[in-house]
This record gives structure tokens, C-alpha cells and sequence, in this order.
């Protein structure tokens, strides 16, 4: 069946959609269903699964005939439990094909009744090492500045695009306030809960400081943890992969959740946040690569380069309430094996100790510190 999604400016996305359903703990079935559609070709017998283990929120599987090193490889990713809740899936299949019409992502093969079917992206997932290598941050600040330069109107007319942080975070705090679903038994018991009365006050702060703050609403990731970056060393490109929270929304939010994603997820290590020096070279590649994509003069000057700096630790803050909740609400129902609600606690203890640091930042008082001036920027 092939599904149309009509976008307000008459762009059409179509997509085929499959009526199949998924069972998460035997997927052999389902899968052979939709490949039988997807790749007739390949005779069900000779096709093998590799079931990837690096995501927490859905289940991912490659299937191929042959080798997975060589041969082509359709992924099959069945959603996790009850994310229909905070997730608007219509809008992830819409930024697949908006992202991949741009060069910057994967080609959707389909979407099934709990999942979706999709292109294999060569190439490593990053791990610690690499996302610190200059030659490697680089290329991944220069996709960000591509992708935030896709503009609204080729997403459709109509009114300014909004960002989506806030109604997002209410959406998962009133989640969190009115689930009533039973705990999952794989959280460590004993373990702190972060007070939610903290976080209402802490968001409202938050919103105070940050919509007063000029980041520009661009089209952005939202969710550039390590995994969710591709490198291929041969090609010497990076490629960002799933987009379920892929939407518009303040520039430096997208850059600042980067930088969180520094300290890992399995032991959130706050120690391992990007040096400052790190961040002036990451953004003003980012910069370079921002002002190039929307035509104008692509030279970066310190000031810039400081500007958003400042902009991006502040919004940095609200990135880990975002996770904070986002973890709460997924011990509730996710069936996935990781320890969301330790992961919870993490993220409230790391804003705690960022925002003494970053709460009351100012350009001023880079703009005045020789110490502030590097080289290369």
C-alpha cells in the first residue's frame, strides 16, 4: 500500500506502507513477510539478521544476503514500547525523506505497522575516541550546519516555525505526571528519583532565560548522541542517522545536546563535557559550514564564534531536563534492558553541576579575557 503525505506547499512525499506487524521478541516472521515485498528477490532461507544493540529506545536489525561487510543491507527497526506517546511518528517518516532528499540521510524503504524499513548507511558508529578527533568533529559540525540550513519553506508554507523544546517538555512532564504504568523491574533499586517540583521550577527558569536568548529556530536533530553518528574514514564523510525527534528548534539546543552527549550514556561522565578549546574549533567549523549553506560570506570571526558559544551552554541546560524526563517517563514503559532510571538521576545531578557554571554566562566577559582569543579562530 502506498501511502501520500501531503506537505502545505503541495511538495508529496509518498512512501509505501506495509500492513505488518513486528513481535520484538520473534521477529523472524515478520521480517521475512516484509522482505518478501521489499526484496523478492532474496530467498528467505538465505537471509541473515544482525540485531544491533547500541539503541534504548527501539530495537534495530540488519538483514542481508551474503555478507553484511559487501552486500546490501535493508535495517528493520521496530519501535519500543509505547513510544507512540511522545514520539509523532508522521513527523519522523516526513524528516527521513525531507533529509534524505538533501543528501543528508538514508532512503526510507517503507514504514510497517510497528517500525520502519530503511537504508544502510556504511561506515562506523563513533565511539569516545573518534568524536574527540578534530578531523572527525569537524565533518560532524559541518553536517549540522547543513542540515540547519535546510529551510522551513521546503518543508512548507505558512506561519514562522516555532521550536518544538517547550511543548515537548510539557508533553513529557504531563506524561510522567499522569503515567500510571508499572515501573520496568531493570531499574536498580535504591536509586534517588529526581523531584519533579525541582524540575517544573527548573524548566520555568529556564524558559525565562533561554526565549529570550537570539538562537535562531532551524530545522535540527535534536538527538546527536555518538550512535546516532555514521563516519566513514574512505569517504571522509559523517552521516547522522534516526530522526524521532528531528523537528525545528533553537540552533544552539542542537549544538549544546551535542556537547552533552561527550559524556556517554551507559556512565554519564560529566568530567568528559568538551573543553572549551574543543568548542571554539567545533563551532567555528560549524559556522563555516552555517554560512556557506545559506550563501554568504563564509568567513567566522571571534565575536561569532563567542556569541554562540555563550548561547550554546546556556541551552545546553535544558537538554538534560529534557533526557532527565524523557528517562523517567521511559522506565515506565520501555521494555528495553538499561537502567533509565539511574540514567535519570545522572542527567538531573550533571544540570545541577553545569548550571552553576553556565547559568549566568556572558559574552561580555569572554569578549574582555585575552585568554578567550585562540589562534585559530
Amino acid at each position: 500500500m502506498e501511502m501520500t503525505r501531503t506537505m502545505p506547499n503541495d511538495v508529496r512525499y509518498k512512501r509505501l506502507h506495509l500492513d505488518v506487524c513486528i513481535d520484538e521478541r520473534t521477529p523472524r516472521h515478520g521480517i521475512s513477510e516484509l522482505l518478501k515485498k521489499l526484496r523478492p528477490e532474496w530467498k528467505p532461507e538465505d537471509i541473515q539478521v544482525k540485531a544491533f544493540t547500541e539503541g534504548i529506545t527501539n530495537q534495530l536489525m540488519g538483514c542481508y544476503v551474503g555478507s553484511m561487510a559487501e552486500d546490501p543491507v535493508v535495517l528493520v527497526r521496530v519501535y519500543g514500547q509505547r513510544t507512540e506517546l511522545f514520539l509523532d511518528r508522521e513527523k519522523e517518516l516526513e524528516m527521513f525523506q525531507v533529509l534524505h532528499t538533501h543528501g543528508c540521510g538514508p532512503e526510507l524503504f517503507c514504514s510497517f505497522s510497528n517500525g520502519i524499513c530503511y537504508e544502510f548507511i556504511r561506515g562506523v558508529v563513533l565511539d569516545d575516541t573518534l568524536l574527540r578527533q578534530p578531523s572527525v568533529y569537524r565533518l560532524i559540525a559541518t553536517e549540522m550546519g547543513k542540515i540547519h540550513s535546510i529551510k522551513c519553506g521546503e518543508m512548507g508554507k505558512g506561519p514562522p516555525v516555532t521550536p518544538v523544546l517547550w511543548p515537548r517538555l510539557s508533553q513529557f512532564l504531563s506524561l510522567v505526571q499522569s503515567s500510571d504504568a508499572p515501573q520496568q523491574h531493570r531499574s536498580s533499586a535504591h536509586v534517588e528519583t529526581p523531584n519533579l517540583t525541582i524540575i517544573i521550577s527548573e524548566m520555568e527558569e529556564l524558559k525565562t532565560l533561554l526565549t529570550h536568548t537570539n538562537s535562531p529556530v532551524v530545522l535540527c536533530h535534536n538527538d546527536l548522541l555518538t550512535k546516532n553518528v555514521i563516519y566513514n574514514k574512505e569517504e571522509g564523510t559523517v552521516k547522522f542517522i534516526d530522526y524521532e525527534y528531528a523537528d525545528f528548534n533553537y540552533q544552539a539546543y542542537d549544538i549544546g545536546n551535542h556537547f552533552n552527549e561527550f559524556a556517554g550514556i551507559d556512565n554519564v561522565d560529566s568530567s568528559l563535557y568538551p573543553s572549551r578549546e574543543l568548542q571554539f574549533d567545533w563551532l567555528s567549523a560549524y559556522l563555516e559550514s552555517f554560512k556557506s549553506c545559506n550563501a554568504v560570506d563564509s568567513t567566522v570571526s571571534r565575536e561569532e564564534v563567542l556569541e554562540l558559544y555563550v548561547q550554546v551552554c546556556k541551552f545546553s541546560l535544558v537538554a538534560h531536563l529534557f533526557w532527565c524526563l524523557w528517562a523517567l517517563l521511559q522506565a515506565k514503559h520501555s521494555t528495553i534492558d538499561f537502567d533509565f532510571k539511574r540514567y535519570a538521576m545522572a542527567r538531573f545531578d550533571y544540570y545541577f553541576e553545569k548550571k552553576q557554571e553556565f547559568f549566568g554566562m556572558r559574552l561580555p566577559q569572554f569578549l574582555q579575557e585575552p585568554s578567550a582569543a585562540h589562534t585559530d579562530l
